[in-house]
C-alpha cells in the first residue's frame, strides 16, 4: 500500500525557514518519483520540486535558490528545506508519489498536507 505523510509545517515570519518532511512507504524512489506541491485553488496543486533515484528538479523560478529537495533512502523520507520564506508562500503543502520513476510534475498518491503560514 502506497502511503505518504507530511510534517514540518507551521507559522514562520517572513525571511524565516522551515524543513518539510515526507515519510513514505509501499514503494521506493526506484519505482516512483516524489514531488512537492502546494494548493493554489480548489482544483489545482502547483508542482514545486521533485526527486527520484536519479534526478532532482525545480519547476518554479519563484522558489529556485530558496527551496532545496533531498532524500534519505535509509529512512524512506524526502525533505524540502525552505529558506527566505515570503507571505506568498503561504499554502497547504503536499508530497505525492508521481506516476513514473522519473520526474513529471504529476501527482498520483497524496499525503494529507501540512499548513505553512508566513506572516509577521
Amino acid at each position: 500500500e502506497v502511503h505518504l505523510v507530511e510534517s514540518g509545517g507551521g507559522l514562520v515570519q517572513p525571511g524565516g525557514s522551515l524543513r518539510l518532511s515526507c515519510a513514505f512507504s509501499g514503494f521506493t524512489l526506484d519505482d516512483y518519483a516524489i514531488g512537492w506541491f502546494r494548493q493554489v485553488s480548489e482544483n489545482k496543486r502547483e508542482a514545486l520540486s521533485c526527486i527520484s533515484s536519479g534526478e532532482k528538479s525545480y519547476y518554479l523560478d519563484s522558489i529556485r535558490g530558496r527551496f532545496t529537495i533531498s532524500g534519505d533512502a535509509a529512512k524512506s523520507t524526502v525533505y524540502m528545506e525552505m529558506n527566505g520564506l515570503k507571505p506568498e508562500d503561504t499554502a497547504v503543502y503536499y508530497c505525492a508519489s508521481e506516476v513514473a520513476h522519473y520526474c513529471s510534475g504529476v501527482g498520483n498518491y497524496w499525503g494529507q498536507g501540512t499548513q505553512v503560514t508566513v506572516s509577521s
